[in-house]
């Protein structure tokens, strides 16, 4: 697949925007002509600086309210379009983009908008030039590719071709499939963007809210597959209208969109059986989260390992080399790292006690990481002593580190290769806790794109719907990515205000990580009171919460007794019950989880006010040194 993107779906100025472009990896740019417009350096400028990066300017856009306009206005456009001619001469490009006119002043007929791209086309080729016409979907004539497709079937001219946009196609709900029948040659270029699904004005849909192919909810793929099966060969180029991307980062923008374009290829090239993209291995199922480990030092690790071992974890090995425990509980795995040397030092220089890796069990490491590599994850590596493990590591949600491993391998061994087993004589007796659940991400709001695109395109996983979590102090956006076994469920939540706990977090931490982990029972209740008898304290649940549960789903008063006194939250679906018991906050924000399912397939949204209600009681309130508390 040849790649392109419009300057227009970056922020930031043009010099900038063409270095990130470059930089993700891109073959071609299309210069919007704004972006030009407010450059100060001339036509010849650009060009030179696309060609020293390494970038083919793919097209020159937009040239509006051409076709089918009456006299004097009609030899106007004819005037506009050859100072347009200059300057793509000027830039080193040989296309422009000519989408259907909007003017009030516009006249209707399919054969007259033919005659001008004709005389248009018969400009163009005197200057070795192209014309590319694109159907707005909310043209005043023209606002469907088919009817752009006759146009410049009648234009007849070997210079004038037709530009498809997914997006002015899809929101239309027009047949993708008339698409096969438009010979390769006359498409001059395919311009992509998803969208959320919102009934909203096309227009102001379209220049706000579209996003990356797989970042939306418009069916993209099938668009795509619809293409490649003409036997197109050309550019497919991204033009994203965002308010988000515009205020975001250059080249982090770049980068997804890249990805993202990456991730189309595979999906066409394995449903369609075309070569539209390169060979990658497939989507890589994960069959459980390996383990999580935090980095600390000796003096911080001390509260957290109480707190591991209230919740019934037993200390069973330390690392050979490194200054690393494992503790265990049912098949949950956590290290503790306190090693002054290497990254998990480095990670708790910057963000204090903190989550910062996270092992997926994967079907086949090796293929898992050739894919995340191949869809432009950063890879990691750090030095290890001769006979132990080095884990295939990319980097995931605020530069912390994705270890992936599987069972096939030494790397399914790693506790016996790497650790040496201890006996814990603590007297810790597990309280039943199984496995994670699920690992919640706080993210800033404009990063959750950019997560949920690099897992679901690595992984073998699905995006649910985005949620509003509220908060007493404002609303947290919320969206799952999980497989469909359960054996990967990650929460991805995004806020923007810092008064918010998710906020606050991401303030106090610098960055984005993991804010709460999960774990599973299959008795909350035998659990609570086995967490008791340790000295587990658990989050203090208003009482009021619990004469609301006890109405809304007609609940046994013995029932809501039991709840109440375990400070247990409860919550129900179609498919059954859930139940959450919460730690208190560590640090400055974090926490954990224990759930029950009895078929739940949500992640009790409903209770997140009452949750986070009570967790910012116990945290720092905004000002307060750390050592005043």
């Amino acid at each position: 697949m040849k790649t392109s993107i419009a300057t227009v779906t970056l922020s930031g100025e043009l010099p900038d925007k063409l270095e990130a472009i470059a930089r993700a990896g891109f073959d071609g740019v299309e210069i919007f002509e704004n972006d030009f417009l407010a450059f100060d350096g001339s036509p010849a400028d650009v060009g030179r600086m696309a060609g020293d990066l390494g970038l083919k300017i793919t097209l020159f856009q937009p040239f509006r309210d051409f076709e089918g306009m009456p006299d004097p206005l009609r030899s106007r456009t004819f005037d506009r379009a050859e100072r347009k001619f200059d300057v793509m001469q000027e830039l080193g490009t040989d296309m422009v983009l000519v989408c259907s006119n909007v003017s009030q002043a516009a006249l209707g007929g399919i054969d007259r908008a033919a005659a001008d791209f004709h005389e248009l086309g018969e400009r163009a080729a005197r200057r070795g030039l192209k014309v590319g016409y694109e159907a707005l979907a909310w043209g005043r004539y023209v606002n469907d590719h088919r009817d752009a497709w006759e146009i410049v079937r009648r234009a007849d001219h070997p210079n004038v071709g037709l530009i498809l946009d997914s997006f002015h196609s899809l929101s239309r709900k027009i047949d993708i499939n008339s698409i096969r029948s438009i010979p390769k040659e006359k498409i001059f270029i395919v311009q992509l963007a998803d969208a959320p699904l919102i009934d909203m004005d096309l227009l102001y849909w379209s220049r706000h809210f579209r996003n990356m192919p797989g970042e939306g909810d418009l069916p993209v793929t099938a668009f795509t597959e619809a293409v490649a099966s003409t036997g197109y060969d050309g550019y497919f180029s991204l033009e994203i209208f965002n308010d988000q991307f515009r205020g975001g980062s250059t080249r982090a923008i770049a980068a997804d969109g890249h990805r993202s374009l990456i991730y189309l290829a595979d999906q066409v090239r394995r449903n369609v059986h075309t070569p539209i993209g390169a060979a990658m291995p497939e989507r890589a199922v994960v069959k459980g989260v390996g383990f999580v480990e935090f980095a600390t030092d000796m003096d911080e690790s001390v509260e957290l390992v109480s707190l591991l071992r209230a919740l019934g974890f037993r200390k069973t090995a330390i690392h050979r080399s490194k200054k690393v425990t494992l503790f265990e509980q049912g098949s949950i795995r956590i290290l503790v790292n306190t090693d002054p040397l290497g990254f998990a030092s480095a990670a708790y220089a910057v963000h204090g006690t903190f989550a910062y890796a996270i092992a997926l069990n994967v079907e086949d490491a090796a293929k898992a990481y050739q894919r995340a590599l191949a869809l432009d994850a950063e890879p990691f590596r750090q030095p290890v002593v001769d006979g132990e493990l080095e884990f295939p590591t990319v980097r995931g949600v605020g530069g912390g580190l994705i270890y992936l491993i599987d069972d096939t391998s030494p790397l399914g061994r790693f506790p016996e290769i790497d650790f040496e087993a201890v006996s814990d004589e603590t007297g810790i007796v597990g309280a039943g806790l199984l496995q994670f659940d699920h690992v919640a991400q706080t993210v800033a709001y404009d990063e959750m794109l950019t997560w949920l695109l690099f897992y679901t395109s690595i992984f073998e996983t699905r995006k649910t719907p985005m949620v509003d979590i509220i908060d007493p102090s404002g609303i947290v956006r919320s969206q799952v990515v999980e497989n469909e076994p359960g054996t990967l469920r990650i929460t991805m939540n995004g806020t923007e205000n810092r008064r918010t706990l998710a906020g606050h977090f991401i303030a106090e931490k610098f960055g984005s990580g993991i804010q709460h982990l999960a774990f599973s029972t299959d008795d909350i209740f035998v659990t609570a009171r086995s967490l008791r008898s340790q000295g587990f304290k658990p989050l203090h649940i208003s009482p009021n919460y619990y004469d609301d549960i006890e109405a809304r789903f007609g609940l046994e008063p013995d029932l809501t007794e039991r709840l109440k006194a375990e400070n247990i939250l409860y919550d129900r679906d179609e498919h059954g019950d859930y139940f959450q018991l919460y730690s208190g906050t560590y640090g400055e924000g974090f926490f954990f989880e224990i759930v029950e399912r009895r078929g739940y397939r949500g992640y009790g949204a409903p209770n997140a006010i009452f949750r986070i209600a009570a967790l910012k009681k116990q945290m720092r309130p905004e000002g307060i040194p750390k050592d005043a508390v």
